[in-house]
Parts: structure tokens; sequence; C-alpha cells
């Protein structure tokens, strides 16, 4: 078995490969997963250097994640004509874990956030971004890696249940009736079986799929727990499916502005999530956008130059010439990061 390999994961194919047969491997410009690579090892390659492209920063989390988002689909449609409803997690262990991994290592923060911006995939792209999202936020908390890689998985999974909700419910371009919210809200305990009855998974990570729409107040579902009852792992990864959700556009509505996002979720810290998780999310993406070009919500744009630690999400912003603190002027706000 040929493990060097292995070090290629994540880069690009730079020409069609073939084995010394002359048979078709893998075409040119695929991304490298572990499947890929102990596909090339069967067939007795050894990759070398000028047989990939390494790609910069934007390029890679658009191909990885674009690729991540088609797995997960892969994987969601698997378990769909799968009697048992397992769920096939050697593909995302494979397929989908390394990527979510490779992705948060570059911390660029508003350079993933672009590429998780949804295409017209949402249902699929949105469980590798509060992957993705989770994962980062478990780093931010200074989480012990082997808890991390729990969470990552258990994360990319908080949304299975979503596949024994009809079709015609999750793309419903409008607001659900009762009725259909109560089918809707069903994904929770859906979801929690589903992880539960798979082998390689545990507790902690189907209580996630259970308990990601609780809410500290007991305002949630689909029990209404208060906070002392929920999970850290939970609470992690409501956190980052709020600012997901928030942050596409989705069938029924756009996306909203960054600084609405954020403005709604330090309110929500009063109440709905955790308090402590929630700051230090809020404050890590204010720390991430020093230095970034940013779109005012007067449409002129300028670049962070420092975040005021009384008012963290109404930073310091220079334009030109000019520096404009946006503690002060309270009618301008921040649309968005422009990804360099």
């Amino acid at each position: 078995m040929n493990s060097s390999n292995e070090e290629y994961i994540g880069k690009q194919l730079v020409s069609n490969l073939f084995n010394s047969k002359g048979v078709f491997v893998l075409p040119a410009m695929t991304l490298l997963n572990a499947e890929h690579t102990r596909l090339i090892s069967q067939h007795k390659i050894t990759l070398e250097e000028k047989d990939v492209i390494h790609l910069d920063g934007a390029a890679f989390f658009q191909i990885a994640i674009d690729d991540c988002t088609t797995a997960m689909e892969g994987i969601f449609e698997q378990i769909r004509y799968n009697k048992s409803k397992r769920i096939p997690m050697i593909e995302l262990r494979n397929e989908v874990i390394p990527f979510i991994h490779q992705v948060t290592e570059k911390n660029d923060f508003y350079g993933i956030l672009a590429a998780l911006q949804s295409k017209d995939d949402y249902t699929y792209r949105h469980n590798v971004a509060v992957g993705i999202l989770s994962t980062l936020l478990g780093k931010w908390l200074k989480m012990k890696p082997e808890d991390l890689s729990q969470l990552t998985i258990a994360a990319t999974l908080h949304d299975i249940g979503k596949i024994m909700v009809p079709a015609e419910i999750l793309t419903k371009p409008g607001p659900l009736s009762d009725e259909e919210f109560q089918i809707m809200k069903k994904h929770t305990t859906y979801g929690y079986e589903m992880v539960r009855d798979t082998v390689g998974t545990n507790h902690n990570q189907a209580l996630v799929a259970l308990q990601h729409h609780e809410r500290m107040d007991g305002s949630g579902y689909p029990f209404g727990v208060l906070g002392h009852r929920i999970t850290d792992f939970s609470k992690i990864v409501a956190i980052c499916d709020i600012f997901h959700a928030m942050t596409s556009d989705r069938f029924y509505r756009k996306a909203s502005p960054l600084y609405e996002v954020l403005t709604q979720m330090e309110e929500s810290v009063y109440g709905k999530l955790d308090p402590y998780i929630c700051r230090v999310f809020i404050d890590k993406l204010m720390q991430s956008m020093i230095g970034n070009e940013v779109e005012l919500t007067d449409g002129r744009t300028g670049r962070i130059v420092m975040i005021l630690s009384h008012d963290p999400l109404r930073p310091l912003v220079n334009l030109g010439e000019d520096f404009l603190d946006l503690s002060k002027q309270r009618n301008i706000g921040i649309v968005r990061v422009i990804p360099q």
C-alpha cells in the first residue's frame, strides 16, 4: 500500500491519470480525497509533485467545499435508498471530513465564508458549512483534538434527519404552515435515531442532531429543554447553524447583511444562545475582519483597521484619507466582508 500518495490529499491533478497498462484512473483537475489516493495506490501509481497543482486559498476553498457538498448529496442519496437508514460513515470520513479539516487549517474566515455561499444546493452545502464553522469555533474554544474530531462529524450530520422530511417542505419557497413546521421539527428526533443507530458514532454526536434547535431559555424544539441540559457540542452547532442560515440566500429570502446577523446573534445571547460560546464566535469573526475590505450600508468600501473592545460589532474603518468610527456613526453598518 503506497501511503506517500496520501500527502497529496487536497491537491488537484494536473492531467488525466493512467496506470502503467494505460488504464484510465482519474480525470484531470480531480481534487484528491482519501478514496482517490487509495485507488491510485491500488493501481501501483506513486504520485510526484509535478502531477499535482497546489491551489491558492480561494480556489481551494471553492473546489473543496463544492466537492464536499457533492459528497454530502451522495451520502443523503445513499441513505434515502437504504432501508436501514444507516449513515455511510466511511464515505463521510473519506470524502468530507479531511477536506473540512484542511479548510479550517487555513483559518481564512471570510475566504471560507465566500465559498460557503450557496449556489442552489443549500440543503447539502449547509451541512458542510456547519461542519466547517463548528470546527473553527471548536478550535477557538481550544477544544482537545479528539473532541474536535467528534464535533466535526456531529456538526456535519446535524441535519441528517431532514432526509425523512418531504422535499416539498424542505424546499418550500415561503414560510411553512403550522402542520408543515410540525413535520419539519421532526428532523431532530429522526436525526438522533439515525446517528444513534449508526456504528462508529457516539451519544454526544446523536444529541447534536436532537438538540441543535434547543435554546437556552427553553424556547427551542423538540423538547424545549433548558440550557443546562443542552450539551456543549449542541450549543456550538446551534450558533453555527443560525449564522450560516442567516448569511445564506435561501429558497424564500435573501441573505441578511453581516452586521444584522451579528447584531441579532448578539441579542440572542440574552436568553437563546450560550453567552460565552457566542461571545467567542462574534469576537473571533470581528478579529478576522481586521485588514479586510468591507462594503458599508451607504455603498462605500473601506478597510477595517481596529475592533473596539466596548463595541466589537462597530469597528473603526479607513476610507481613503478618512477614518469612520462606526460606534459613533450608528446609522452605518457593514454589509459584507470582501474576500481577499
